[in-house]
């Protein structure tokens, strides 16, 4: 976790969110150490979605303040918040290739060629995409499609990604290993991220700080111990079940 004294490259205050009429999270505080990953876990429904879309500015009614790098930015459109909400599902532009894909940002804002190329050949090396640049997205595996879309998401630079259970249609195998692959790439870019989540294991392997949603409200825990001893979070009920397991096994 980044030192207490900074200040924080995201911050909430008092969010109250609303969808079509209808209260979903209520009074909501927490804030996102600089370059650190808060992981948010809640079951579906929880109104984990309907919170990073507030955030960014796509959708519901939100009353509150949201700071990024102490700025106030609740009240400006989405494109100026420098948010940028990573969906679940790739979304990658058919007609374009995997470099154009991971440069449409740049070219959004008239980047010329030479400065997407600086910025977009770092992403695919770092992404592990080489040798798949010119590949129509359509050919590419689930997790590669989703490395793309990372790439695209990080290209902009953000101050905040918003993650909205962007591995959750992967297999097992593929899942852990994009989970392992954000962390590094967090690390090693000096990432600020909200990353929600349904999975436990998922949670636990991504985040710096931690929070869980339920009955319409965010509570933010001071460290992984005070998040892991909450029995709410089912940490406990899952050590029981692999320690039966454990013993299962070894009577047979």
């Amino acid at each position: 976790m980044a030192d207490p004294g900074m200040n924080p490259g995201l911050r909430v205050s008092g969010l109250d969110v609303s969808l079509g009429g209808r209260a979903i999270l209520r009074d909501v505080d927490f804030a996102v150490d600089p370059h650190s990953t808060l992981a948010v876990i809640g079951p579906s429904g929880s109104g984990k979605t309907s919170l990073l879309r507030a955030l960014a500015g796509l959708g519901g009614r939100a009353n509150g303040a949201i700071e990024v790098d102490r700025r106030r930015v609740d009240a400006l459109p989405a494109h100026r918040r420098g948010i940028v909400y990573l969906n679940q599902e790739p979304l990658l532009f058919p007609h374009l290739d995997v470099r154009g894909n991971i440069g449409f940002g740049l070219r959004l804002r008239h980047r010329s060629a030479s400065r997407i190329a600086v910025v977009v050949d770092p992403l695919v090396a770092a992404l592990g995409l080489q040798g798949l640049e010119s590949r129509d997205p359509l050919t590419l595996s689930g997790g590669e499609r989703q490395r793309v879309a990372f790439g695209r998401a990080l290209a902009v630079d953000p101050a905040v990604l918003l993650l909205d259970e962007p591995f959750a249609s992967l297999d097992p195998a593929t899942r852990l290993s994009m989970q392992t692959l954000f962390r590094q790439v967090a690390r090693d870019r000096g990432i600020t991220a909200l990353f929600v989540t349904h999975d436990l294991k998922e949670c636990l392997r991504v985040g710096d700080q931690f929070a869980a949603i339920r009955d319409g409200r965010c509570r933010v825990y001071p460290g992984r111990a005070a998040f892991c001893a909450d029995p709410a979070n089912g940490v406990a009920a899952e050590i029981a079940f692999w320690s039966d397991a454990g013993t299962s096994l070894r009577r047979e």
